[in-house]
């Protein structure tokens, strides 16, 4: 019959656990002590770095992106205030401040021709046009950096995907997968039909019509019906060339 170990046999056994717990916890802590040390000095690095090329990070939109990737790795966001060492170096929370104001002002002029939906290629355009006097280039990944900044204000300002094109939405409309399908079908032409809409995605017509009818009650289409075959155009300047010369023009 095998023999049940004594108080002195679990007494050992808990406390080699007590060891082993401790040692692992020493070891924890000394992991955690070594990745702060590193990310110390990485930060360190990145200042110095920083300090050494901050006319490239004014200037040249594609240096700026990678210096923000390398921030974002060592967990430093430039962008997290206007104040401190990141504002007084490079400057650069000022100038997605500027940015920020400009691209506000870009869709509110805009938005009477296209609902509030603006392709980003179309809106960084229009803000190199506004910006032509300007040190510093811009890039759509400067955009993106100053529109995230814009969510704060709480009136719908973000990006989404439609198909293979990104669209800044400056109004807090809700738009459903059956929206989303039209509007990455109408980047071909910048158009679509009732007809066009139930043959291409296999929709009944009262889909086709509601979801279409949605759009334009949103101010996001406009209806075209001066053509021979009869049928009614829905055209979207979000994401047809009509809102170039409209940027152009108006702003």
């Amino acid at each position: 019959m095998r023999r049940r170990p004594g108080i002195g046999g679990l007494q050992t056994a808990a406390a080699a656990r007590g060891q082993f717990k401790l040692l692992g916890e020493n070891v924890a802590k000394l992991r955690t002590d070594l990745m702060k040390e590193q990310l110390s000095t990485f930060r360190s690095q990145l200042e110095d770095f920083a300090r050494k090329h901050k006319n490239d990070i004014r200037k040249n939109p594609a240096f700026r992106s990678q210096f923000h990737e390398m921030c974002a790795k060592v967990g430093v966001d430039p962008l997290a205030s206007n104040k401190g060492f990141w504002a007084e170096l490079l400057g650069i929370g000022d100038f997605y401040y500027e940015l920020g104001v400009q691209i506000v002002d870009i869709c509110l002029a805009t938005r009477a021709h296209n609902g509030g939906l603006i392709k980003l290629e179309e809106l960084c355009k229009i803000l190199c046009q506004r910006r032509k006097g300007a040190r510093e280039a811009v890039s759509e990944d400067d955009c993106l950096r100053a529109i995230s900044k814009l969510k704060v204000l709480g009136s719908g300002f973000e990006v989404i995907t439609v198909g293979k094109r990104k669209l800044v939405r400056s109004v807090p409309t809700e738009l459903n997968k059956d929206h989303n399908e039209i509007l990455e079908m109408a980047q071909a032409q910048g158009f679509v039909t009732v007809q066009e809409v139930e043959r291409r995605l296999s929709w009944s017509s009262g889909r086709a019509i509601d979801a279409l009818d949605t759009l334009l009650d949103e101010g996001l289409a406009m209806i075209d019906d001066g053509h021979r075959d009869g049928q009614r155009r829905y055209w979207f300047p979000c994401v047809s060339s009509i809102s170039s010369y409209v940027g152009a023009e108006t702003i």
